[in-house]
């Protein structure tokens, strides 16, 4: 996969909407920068950021399927540069993308009442966890009122790491916390309860001392159920090579004495006719058989001899052989793979003093990375804090938190060493371990706010308002973003519940946002919309049996009549229309501003 030199934030090009909720069909291009999206009250904007939700993994319901209709789909067209991270995921997934260093992914999903809903990439059928990393890298919403993100100290950490530019820094403590990882749990499990060790040592010798004395041998089973069956019949064994070597061999019409005969008539009849010439080497050959055939049947006459101690014997170690083969395995092969296996489980058991010293040494000294690594880490992001601290109240009085108070606060948890088992610094055998110690390092980061003179900063979650944490969210995302290019940025009515003064601000870090990344934003606020370098307006139409949603891309006076509806209302005034004139043309020279940056 090309990976590109110079790289640039993905963007949604295109989205189609077919048959979901009040949506018959709908198409939409987006453009980079600031794209709004305006319109009344309940005209269906909601839907159309729900839908792209749907396109980065989010769970959808058949529920949303129009009325009437059997099947929806959504549709978008993404385009991006390819990133180190994007190109792992996709090589991993077997999902071909075109060859050129900015490659444009098209993601569909399609929804049906009888519940067989699918998920494309690429015309390649893929699974919503897949959807989900893919879109991970793709697209952020943040849906109105959602705030929950911003509360968790989690996401507090990643903002500050984004900050602080720690790439180099959090990939050496990752991979040093893996290897230490390893190392410990490899150590864990050798250490196991003496006395479990000791129980398994015991049945492990005992098993091996018991295949071991009875000695066997490969196939001797079968050697000894022969031996025992011609002992058990030595009187018929007898008689049959008796009669045996009479029939062939003793007798005066012996086999072999009429064989003779025949072979010298046959050498007569040779001599008149070549054809008998042939049978003289088969007719010697027989001869020889028969000869060889008589002489093992005389021997083995002679030397058969019942020996009642040698069945008794042959039955004992038979006896012995089945009780070994019930037990391990059902035959002497398995039984030997048991001795062996045993063997090494013994010596594995038996150096595994020697294996512990080995991985103590090697934990210590990972420990050792790891530590460095992770200060070294903590060391960049307490640097880093108090530069994002200022940053963050600094903007916090552009959208009117002129009296915010914004800190980080990193707890450094590296002193806090636990001990497992009963274990000391004199033991060898301890092991120092942290619970909070994790491959992001040993820090834990919290956002503290106050928006009120007087008040003492606490945790974001017991203090920020819903209008403030849309602020606050909003300067966090851009301050850590900035100068690094990003997914596209989805805001679903960000500034609910402001006006005036506070949207213009709020407006203006939009703008600002969407310097470095796409900004897709819902929004009431007039201050706003006259900042969008592409504006829309989402419009519900209702026929008498009918109701319909339809999005359009508004041009220079379209926008003017937008505007000032939003400003004025259901009736629109000349004075409104004038102030959206205005608002439009300031808006045109704040992007003229940040078009020279």
């Amino acid at each position: 996969m090309v990976i590109s030199s110079k790289y640039c934030p993905p963007m949604l090009s295109l989205l189609k909407i077919k048959n979901i909720a009040l949506i018959d069909s709908l198409e939409v291009e987006f453009v980079r920068g600031l794209n709004l999206l305006t319109g009344e009250t309940g005209s269906g904007k909601s839907i159309i950021v729900d839908s792209l939700g749907a396109l980065t993994g989010e769970r959808v319901s058949s529920e949303l399927i129009k009325e009437g209709e059997q099947s929806a789909t959504i549709e978008g067209l993404f385009s991006f540069s390819r990133t180190k991270e994007l190109a792992t995921v996709f090589d991993g997934s077997g999902i071909e993308l075109e060859d050129a260093t900015d490659a444009e992914l098209i993601v569909r999903r399609e929804l049906s009442l009888s519940g067989k809903n699918r998920i494309f990439i690429n015309n390649q059928l893929v699974t919503q966890g897949f959807l989900k990393r893919i879109g991970a890298y793709l697209v952020d919403i943040h849906g109105q009122g959602e705030h929950a993100s911003l509360f968790d100290p989690a996401t507090h950490l990643e903002m500050l790491d984004a900050f602080a530019k720690v790439d180099d820094e959090l990939r050496r403590t990752g991979e040093a916390y893996r290897h230490w990882s390893a190392t410990r749990k490899a150590l864990a499990e050798l250490r196991q309860d003496e006395s479990d060790k000791l129980q398994l040592l015991d049945i492990l010798r005992f098993q091996a001392d018991e295949i071991r004395r009875v000695d066997l041998k490969p196939g001797e089973d079968a050697g000894l159920e022969d031996e025992k069956r011609r002992l058990n019949n030595i009187e018929k064994l007898s008689g049959l090579s008796d009669d045996a070597y009479t029939l062939l061999y003793e007798q005066d019409d012996s086999t072999l004495a009429t064989l003779e005969k025949a072979a010298r008539k046959i050498e007569e009849l040779a001599g008149y006719d070549p054809r008998f010439a042939d049978y003289r080497e088969p007719l010697e050959t027989a001869r020889v058989v028969l000869e060889d055939a008589a002489t093992t049947a005389r021997d083995f006459r002679n030397h058969l001899e019942f020996s009642p101690s040698r069945l008794e014997e042959i039955e004992n170690r038979l006896a012995e052989i089945a009780r070994l083969t019930r037990k391990y395995g059902g035959t002497i092969d398995t039984v030997l793979e048991h001795l062996a296996s045993s063997e090494k489980r013994l010596e594995n058991i038996e150096t595994a003093e020697l294996r512990e010293k080995e991985l103590e040494k090697q934990l210590e000294v990972e420990r050792r990375v790891y530590v460095e690594a992770a200060q070294a880490l903590h060391d960049k992001r307490v640097a880093a804090a108090g530069k994002f601290e200022k940053e963050v109240e600094t903007s916090l009085k552009t959208v009117a938190l002129e009296k915010a108070r914004f800190e980080v606060r990193i707890e450094d948890s590296s002193s806090e060493l636990e001990f497992t088992g009963d274990i000391s610094f004199q033991n060898p055998k301890s092991e120092i371990q942290n619970p909070k110690w994790s491959d992001r390092g040993f820090d834990r980061v919290e956002f503290y706010f106050s928006a009120n003179p007087g008040e003492s900063p606490k945790p974001l979650a017991k203090v920020a308002s819903g209008g403030e944490a849309s602020r606050l969210m909003l300067i966090l995302k851009t301050i850590a973003t900035t100068g690094e290019a990003e997914k596209s940025a989805v805001f679903d009515e960000i500034d609910a519940g402001i006006g005036g003064r506070v949207a213009e601000a709020v407006g203006l870090k939009l703008k600002q946002l969407a310097r470095e990344q796409q900004v897709l934003c819902v929004t009431h606020q007039p201050q706003v919309a006259s900042l969008a370098d592409m504006h829309f307006v989402v419009e519900k139409s209702m026929t008498k049996n009918k109701t319909t949603i339809a999005i359009r891309g508004l041009n220079d006076d379209e926008r003017i009549e937008e505007i000032a509806r939003m400003l004025a209302g259901e009736k629109i005034t000349e004075s409104a229309r004038k102030h959206a004139t205005e608002m439009i043309e300031s808006g045109k020279n704040v992007r003229a501003k940040n078009a020279k940056r």
